[in-house]
């Protein structure tokens, strides 16, 4: 009988690892990213996930024919480690043997070894199987994958749970039009469009919760800043004493997850030419004089005055960015008539909301703020807005039985990375997007 230890063993180092080895014989593994020809030699680049290595073929010593391996193909290396300053690693392999693990059966439809994808975004969305292992392309999600660790990190450490709901639901927790319909068994549900009345459920059981996870949209958008489906980084905190702690909370935050990219994800920002701001505190301005600073210092004429536009969110960070020196800023104090009616009204006037939006380089990133805890202000609220309250029965639940002050926020995984790198597409930093006219790859 064979029993597995759980154990797994390989004679390969890391391309990180092969400077310590200057001078000895080591294998590495990885994919034939590029190779360049010369006259009796090669350089043949192998990528691995996060890294590439040059390594040389010559005739001298290496002991296969170059003509065994291609571009794409999967190898292990068996050579000798010497030391190259030019090299980002410091160093380079001489290929003595080739182990060829698997081969591309065509060639690629584009090409990816180029420092930078040089195909428009439509293409690189057609074969974004492939478009994905350019260095600079994955560069994008691996540091995407550097926002959630600093997110999850830092939640944990203070004293968030994690949680998972569900994404098939009976009610919307926004309502509106813009909500996906499923046939389930012969029932209409929904998809959800926030996972808000679950984190707010939560709240009566851990206190401090938070969710990564898909949400879906059915907004006939075609926009730069739209998808239909996207990532949303939510949390919900009990007890606190004003909208205002949600924010003190997203600002460490902040600092917490670019502290965590500068020191674990330096590679990624430097191959996509990102310096990320240090961030000591950001300003916050009310919706109201947020209008009045468009008006007196870009002399813009008002004509909304339930919500921000699109050239209105450029113009505050504008603004936040010359007078603060900071590429955020907070607005607070919506209107109570485009908020949610789960939105707590500001007491001292009903006709706005203790919610705010965080700005970043021009664009919204956050929807937060405090939530209605008691069952009466909850129960007038949803009839306010004509909503059914028989509709929302679970929801209501936990406020009928008890809950403390809360509040959070909701965070679009794709669009933060989107104004954090400096794209113009939130396609661009969504790994395979989905929008009105997309559904594969």
């Amino acid at each position: 009988m064979d029993f597995i230890k759980g154990k797994i063993e390989s004679e390969a180092i890391r391309f990180s690892e092969a400077k310590s080895h200057i001078g000895q014989v080591v294998k590495v593994q990885g994919t034939v990213h590029k190779i360049r020809k010369m006259s009796g030699f090669a350089f043949v680049i192998l990528r691995s996930a996060r890294d590439l290595m040059q390594t040389v073929y010559s005739v001298e010593f290496s002991k296969f024919d170059l003509n065994s391996i291609s571009e794409g193909s999967s190898i292990v290396v068996k050579g000798l480690v010497v030391e190259d300053q030019r090299s980002p690693i410091g160093c380079e392999i001489q290929m003595y043997y080739v182990e060829v693990l698997s081969k591309p059966y065509e060639e690629m439809p584009i090409i990816i070894n180029y420092k930078k994808l040089d195909v428009n975004l439509d293409t690189n969305l057609q074969y974004r199987p492939l478009a994905l292992r350019n260095p600079r392309e994955r560069a994008i999600f691996k540091l995407q994958e550097g926002i959630v660790c600093g997110f999850r990190d830092y939640l944990q450490k203070q004293s968030f749970t994690e949680i998972h709901s569900p994404k098939i639901v009976g009610a919307g927790a926004e309502g509106g039009s813009n909500i996906f319909t499923l046939d389930y068994f012969g029932k209409e549900v929904f998809l959800a469009q926030s996972p808000q009345f679950y984190k707010q459920m939560m709240v009566g059981v851990f206190e401090r919760v938070f969710e990564v996870g898909p949400v879906f949209r059915a907004e006939k958008h075609n926009t730069s800043r739209h998808l239909n489906e996207y990532v949303s980084l939510d949390i919900e905190m009990g007890f606190i004493k004003g909208f205002e702690d949600i924010m003190n909370l997203e600002t460490d935050l902040f600092k917490h997850i670019f502290e965590l990219l500068d020191s674990e994800y330096k590679n990624e920002l430097e191959l996509l030419k990102v310096t990320l701001q240090k961030i000591d505190q950001i300003p916050s301005v009310k919706f109201m004089e947020a209008k009045e600073i468009l008006a007196e210092k870009f002399e813009r004429n008002i004509a909304d005055f339930e919500d921000l536009e699109p050239e209105e969110e450029r113009l505050l960070c504008e603004f936040a960015k010359k007078e603060y020196n900071c590429p955020f800023i907070f607005v607070t104090h919506f209107p109570s008539s485009k908020r949610p009616f789960y939105a707590m009204d500001d007491p001292n006037d009903p006709n706005y909301t203790l919610s705010f939006d965080l700005l970043l380089n021009g664009l919204e990133i956050t929807t937060g703020g405090q939530r209605i805890h008691d069952y009466n202000e909850q129960l007038k609220k949803i009839e306010e807005k004509s909503l059914n309250p028989d509709d929302l029965q679970s929801f209501l639940m936990i406020h009928k039985h008890g809950l403390p002050p809360h509040g959070g926020f909701g965070m679009g995984l794709e669009r933060l990375t989107m104004q954090l790198l400096g794209f113009q597409n939130v396609r661009n930093t969504s790994l395979f997007p989905r929008d009105i006219n997309r559904v594969t790859p």
